[in-house]
């Protein structure tokens, strides 16, 4: 979904030719991924972070073509809305000081587009508070052919409103602009083909408690939902499933319905098996090995935790991790990559099929809701944990995955160390954005301007002040 597209409108015959091409490559990709030695090399991490950029009152500015230009940098590229932007981190080695490295780009390149906007500033948050309901007209949407095309690609198969209930907000649009609330820090971490399986399970179970410590949406059109409202409003703003489609288990914004048994090709299989296309754009300039149709395809299927195959220097495999949230501050960002890489890593050591998909599944919709105060299960004990207690009980084996991959220890006991005591003193950046609010009685423009100037000062966000 990085590049622009030559057109926004495909015929019937269009989207039946990519469905074909898109079968076919599934045989390129399995060969490939069957290929001896493919995908081998040290372990590398990446991160993709959305912006929201504000005017000086801390409301959404819609100016997201006019601040890449004036910043003039490859890292920064336009996102579905008018006011967000996304800045793709340099991918790193995973051993080393991984952590540290991560969270300098990300203070350096905050701070970058901040001063590139005039009038206003940038904001890693996962969902901004002053968002109104006219801030999601189709005028809202970027000026670029691939957006206005997903939008029409959808709009193809659902032909029904889409309709977003969260507790006791209920809204109707007919657009997928509703998607530009939303802004995450996705995590990617590179896996040879055989260790995909064992990682991208660890992966689903490792991000409840993790989703738990780092609530960062509190709130949507002036209501307080959940402590991670993203999850919902991700998942009910792009469901493609109407009344002919009510029988699919699974929207294209997922958690999944079951433990991967095999690979990764079978998740590729599934999302050409059960999904539209939507993007049917053609390429016949490509290599086969590039598979440039699937993969446009997978990247219309919004999996929280989803497989991705990069045909750079000879291919290879990373999982991509997509539910954390924004923000609040570089510190918090390289805490939370830490906390969800190493406990995948750990859990990856176990055998997970025998504990209940639906157990994990639960765990990651009561961290969203209910954050530190959430009950969850975990293999291996018979009672459910309050989601604080289980995060403090799983930062030493979180550690040891680190250091087993390399990590070196002062990096990963610096990291951590955010999640322990913002776990501790129960101050995630939704209950601080809840208590400023209240502070400042309602005001949700004065609200902001105080997320920005701490954000900006790169402290982790429990040691912030609520109050002015």
């Amino acid at each position: 979904m990085g590049q622009d597209l030559d057109k926004e409108r495909f015929t019937e015959a269009e989207y039946a030719a990519f469905g074909e091409r898109i079968r076919e490559q599934l045989g390129v990709l399995r060969e490939l991924l069957a290929t001896p030695g493919f995908g081998q090399g040290p372990a590398t991490i990446g991160a993709e972070l959305e912006l929201f950029l504000i005017d000086e009152r801390g409301r959404p500015l819609p100016r997201n073509s006019q601040v890449l230009e004036a910043l003039g940098d490859p890292r920064v590229v336009l996102e579905l809305g008018r006011y967000n932007l996304e800045v793709n981190l340099t991918p790193t080695p995973l051993a080393g000081r991984p952590f540290e490295r991560l969270s300098g780009e990300v203070q350096e390149t905050i701070v970058k587009v901040d001063g590139a906007v005039e009038g206003g500033g940038a904001l890693p948050i996962g969902i901004l508070p002053t968002l109104d309901a006219e801030d999601f007209t189709v005028g809202a949407m970027s000026d670029q052919n691939r957006y206005r095309a997903m939008s029409r690609g959808i709009r193809r198969l659902r032909l029904e409103p889409f309709l977003v209930k969260i507790d006791d907000l209920e809204l109707s649009v007919e657009d997928v602009i509703l998607e530009s609330a939303n802004t995450s820090w996705q995590v990617h971490i590179r896996t040879p083909p055989e260790r995909f399986a064992r990682l991208f399970n660890a992966a689903q179970l490792a991000i409840g408690p993790v989703l738990a410590a780092c609530g960062n949406s509190p709130f949507f059109l002036g209501r307080r939902l959940w402590e991670e409202t993203r999850i919902a409003l991700m998942e009910e703003a792009a469901d493609d499933r109407d009344v002919q489609r009510r029988e699919r288990r699974d929207g294209r914004v997922t958690f999944g319905s079951d433990w991967v048994r095999e690979g990764a090709y079978e998740l590729f299989e599934r999302y050409v098996r059960d999904y539209d296309p939507v993007l049917p754009d053609l390429r016949d300039d490509a290599e086969p090995y590039e598979v440039p149709e699937l993969r446009l395809h997978q990247g219309t299927i919004w999996q929280w935790n989803r497989p991705v195959y990069d045909p750079a220097d000879g291919g290879h495999l990373r999982i991509e991790m997509r539910a954390l949230p924004a923000g609040p501050s570089c510190a918090d960002m390289a805490a939370n990559t830490a906390f969800l890489l190493g406990l995948t890593l750990s859990q990856a050591e176990r055998d997970l099929t025998g504990f209940r998909f639906g157990e994990a599944y639960q765990n990651f919709y009561r961290a969203a809701m209910h954050g530190l105060d959430a009950k969850l299960s975990w293999p291996g004990s018979d009672v459910e944990f309050e989601a604080a207690d289980l995060v403090l009980r799983l930062l030493p084996e979180a550690r040891e995955g680190l250091l087993g991959a390399g990590v070196t220890p002062s990096d990963a006991d610096r990291a951590l160390d955010v999640i322990a005591q913002r776990t501790r003193l129960r101050r995630t950046g939704a209950v601080w954005q809840r208590e400023a609010l209240e502070r400042f009685e309602g005001d949700r423009e004065r609200l902001v301007q105080r997320y920005r100037e701490l954000s900006l000062s790169g402290l982790p966000v429990h040691l912030w002040p609520s109050g002015p």
